[in-house]
């Protein structure tokens, strides 16, 4: 979606009013105003409902950080495992044995550089950047230097806040492991959400066919964004199919290894992307640490990948969208104080494509 000239004009006031309040060179020079913010916080494991808005200090960016003026921060189902703690796993790894190691929710975001810290040579204070950040839903939030990129000039800025985990997951997906190339019949399951919407795009602008997977609400979504045919899964068992396909990117989580192999060609690559369902312990990624080992047996290849945002990545993903080959499918907005209900909304399968948190309009 094209920026429009009030999220410019949003934009480019707020890059004016933290410039005369900031410097690039000084890591603290923020406003004396802005010793506390907003944010929205959850300091136990539990569901997304307790979520709540409170007031925590403005982090201040250490060597490599980035301190952004949150603008908006989208929302992916990363954010409801944080919050939850499931699968357990996810605590045992860094995250937090007993409850969040950050209590404040969110990753993605787009805004406007409020401060550098020393050894920051990317960015200067008023650039637009997107990317991701520990503690995203709230108006300030401290990011590395390495995972952030100058916002697309053709996305307004929710936009652009919807894109840094699910268009890089994407990228990967189809572009790094499948390596999809043009004429090649491509399979997407869970093509109406985040990653999935992210993923059609990507691999119609590679010249693939592409079918989707989704439900039936969803279907006019996934074709606008460039699928030659959708599948109601509710209605068609799609590992049923009498015809295969040459990538498989699942993006669903919920069908197993052997069945999505069913339909998958002879030399055909399955990518699987995520970690849903499964068991308490480590979810849906069991299928991942299965699959390498069964690739070892076929001439299929079968894989998982962990999904990481960089700068570089990042920047490929801006070059699509400012190509107008990709755009952020952003179906609902919630303000900050309603973050955990766009999170609750997300995880309970009512939001197509992409969510937003709203953050700026919440001081």
């Amino acid at each position: 979606m094209n920026a429009s000239t009030t999220a410019q004009a949003a934009a480019a006031a707020s890059a004016a009013t933290i410039a005369a309040a900031a410097s690039a060179s000084d890591a603290t020079s923020i406003t004396e105003g802005d010793t506390t913010m907003r944010a929205a916080v959850q300091r136990r494991y539990a569901g997304p409902e307790e979520i709540h808005l409170d007031s925590v200090p403005v982090p201040q960016p250490g060597d490599g950080e980035v301190l952004v003026e949150v603008h908006a921060a989208g929302v992916d189902r990363g954010v409801w495992h944080l919050a939850t703690g499931r699968p357990l796993v996810i605590r045992a790894i860094g995250f937090g044995l007993r409850r969040p190691k950050q209590p404040v929710q969110g990753s993605d975001l787009a805004g406007v550089v409020s401060a550098v810290g020393a050894g920051v040579t990317r960015f200067a204070v008023g650039d637009e950047v997107f990317g991701t950040a520990d503690g995203s839903f709230a108006q300030f939030a401290i990011a590395k230097e390495e995972r952030l990129a100058l916002k697309p000039e053709a996305a307004g800025i929710a936009d652009a806040a919807a894109m840094p985990v699910s268009a890089v997951t994407a990228l990967q997906a189809v572009q790094d492991c499948a390596k999809v190339e043009a004429g090649q019949r491509v399979l997407i399951l869970g093509a109406s959400g985040g990653v999935g919407s992210f993923a059609v795009q990507i691999a119609v602008a590679a010249g693939a066919h592409v079918t989707g997977v989704a439900s039936a609400a969803k279907a006019e979504l996934v074709l606008e964004l460039g699928a030659e045919r959708v599948i109601d899964y509710r209605t068609t068992e799609v590992t049923e199919l009498d015809e295969s396909f040459d990538v498989i990117i699942d993006a669903g989580s919920l069908t197993s290894l052997r069945r999505l192999r069913r339909i998958l060609s002879p030399t055909g690559t399955l990518v699987m992307v995520g970690g849903e369902g499964g068991d308490a312990l480590v979810g849906g990624s069991g299928r991942t640490l299965w699959a390498p080992l069964v690739s070892l047996f076929t001439s299929q290849r079968l894989m998982g990948f962990v999904s990481a945002t960089t700068t570089e990545r990042l920047e490929r993903v801006r070059d699509l969208v400012d190509a107008g080959s990709v755009r952020a499918a952003v179906s609902r907005t919630y303000p900050l104080e309603r973050a955990g209900d766009a999170v609750t909304d997300l995880a309970a399968g009512i939001v197509s494509g992409k969510a937003v948190v709203l953050v700026r309009d919440a001081r």
